[in-house]
């Protein structure tokens, strides 16, 4: 192709051979997604040019009468890291010119955007229209834009198609310590009610945030979400933990059952909101400050464990007493499942403040709303589940995980051996007498002697150790059978 070509007609040229090459199809939009990443991006680059010397390419300025001083002096290549990888550019080199130029998409110096995904969001939320797409792409970076119809399809069911293998993908290599659990509510069918979106996100052993899983839900059922934990699980998800959740009775009920030796933490804004709700209106910023002083625990010098989540149980008795009275609706809220508000407290405490709510998801499924809002209804279920997914899978790689330091890591290993590999219990039956004369003193005929340990001290038995064999309890009085 001729060097004079501009880098813009220079892809056109590359998707159109790519069509043409009688490549298997899932071999071609792998391609095209590439490609199409590297034209919207180049073209955004080509109109800022356009739009900042007042004239297009080849177009002299004395025929302009908004035209700026100055010239295009050719291309200088950069790279540009997006999630469909690295992407080359042309990025215009300018000569005699006043004044700097900086990109308005891109900044002074192009090194990583989000550029690509956000046009693609905002397609989807136009309703999945290839038209659509293309005016959006128009409206959003100007004439230069303007692709073929199969590229922009290409690039949307590119989208589509990483969703439907996210969603697919095995869980095995993931070890979490958190698990949080919420559902966002959109309008996705015609004729139909708003309908939830079940959403799991957690931590890692490593600290690290994970975005787990999304899929619909014909309400927060427990038997909804019975079904969304299942699946999560048969794709190889192990217990978790501490999970974090809010208040809702079915969701309550699924986690006890897929997962029952985890703690579980309601979520303290959620309860927060519960509470001042039936509180009068003057009186709900003083109930809110002493709500938010049961968990102020920074002045204590007892360490995370169950102690100091029973001295922030005393707490709430005794605000319970204070205010029950006068807002006994309020308090009897309060005190509804309190175990579940200090769950939080016997893991480390640099984690805490991170454990013991869900707000950060609930301002991206905020977002997504907010951007919903301009269509009033998603086109359909798929198109629905795809923007949400979108809108998470970005907003996830800008989420803050969580600091690791030795003693958290040795708190959160006690923890892991008591809620889930607790050490076996040891029981042995004692031999009964044939006649009552003959029964071992101090021993009944049907007697059960049973060694259990104490699941709040967990250690490791001595059949864990290596190279160690467990020793038999000492027993009085009884004869234990082989």
């Amino acid at each position: 192709m001729p060097d004079r070509v501009s880098p813009t007609d220079r892809v056109h040229g590359h998707i159109d051979e790519l069509f043409a090459s009688g490549k298997p199809l899932p071999e071609i939009l792998e391609g095209v997604a590439r490609l199409g990443a590297q034209l919207l991006m180049q073209a955004a680059l080509e109109a800022e040019i356009t739009e900042f010397l007042g004239r297009d390419r080849y177009q002299r300025a004395a025929g302009c009468e908004d035209a700026r001083p100055g010239s295009r002096n050719g291309y200088r290549e950069v790279t540009v890291k997006t999630t469909a990888g690295p992407v080359q550019l042309s990025r215009p080199k300018l000569r005699g010119t006043t004044e700097a130029f900086a990109s308005r998409l891109f900044g002074s110096y192009v090194t990583k955007t989000n550029a690509q995904e956000s046009l693609v969001i905002a397609s989807f939320v136009r309703g999945l229209s290839v038209r659509d797409v293309e005016a959006a792409l128009a409206e959003a970076l100007g004439d230069q834009a303007a692709i073929s119809k199969s590229t922009v399809s290409a690039i949307c069911g590119q989208l589509k198609n990483e969703y439907e293998a996210w969603a697919r993908r095995r869980l095995d290599g993931l070890t979490l310590d958190y698990l949080f659990l919420d559902a966002s509510f959109f309008r996705m069918h015609p004729g139909s009610p708003a309908e939830p979106v079940l959403a799991a996100w957690g931590i890692t052993t490593d600290g690290k945030p994970a975005f787990i899983g999304l899929a619909p839900g014909s309400g927060e059922s427990a038997d909804a979400w019975a079904d969304f934990l299942a699946d999560l699980k048969e794709r190889g998800l192990p217990s978790p933990l501490l999970v974090i959740s809010d208040g809702a009775p079915g969701l309550i009920a699924a986690i006890e059952q897929a997962f029952p030796q985890a703690l579980r933490q309601r979520c303290l804004v959620h309860r927060a909101r519960n509470v001042l709700a039936k509180v009068p209106a003057g009186m709900q910023a003083e109930i809110k400050d002493a709500y938010w002083k049961l968990y102020d625990t920074e002045n204590l010098k007892t360490q995370p464990g169950p102690k100091l989540a029973g001295l922030a149980g005393n707490r709430i008795t005794e605000m319970a007493a204070r205010y029950g009275p006068t807002y006994p609706a309020a308090m009897k809220c309060l005190l509804t499942g309190r175990e579940g508000l200090t769950a939080y407290m016997r893991f480390p405490a640099e984690h805490q403040h991170r454990v013991r709510h869900s707000n950060f998801i609930e301002r991206t499924f905020g977002e997504t709303r907010r951007r919903t809002k301009v269509i009033g209804r998603l086109p359909g279920e798929t198109s629905c589940l795809t923007l949400v997914w979108a809108v998470l899978d970005r907003a996830s790689r800008g989420w803050r995980g969580l600091t690791m330091t030795a003693d958290g890591l040795r708190l959160l290993q006690d923890l892991r051996r008591g809620l889930l590999d607790p050490p076996r219990q040891l029981r042995t039956r004692a031999v009964t007498a044939t006649r009552d004369d003959e029964r071992p003193e101090n021993v009944s005929a049907t007697a059960d002697v049973a060694i259990s340990w104490n699941r709040a001290r967990p250690f490791t038995p001595l059949h864990r150790i290596p190279g160690r064999l467990p020793r038999r309890p000492r027993q009085v009085g009884v004869t234990a059978r082989e």
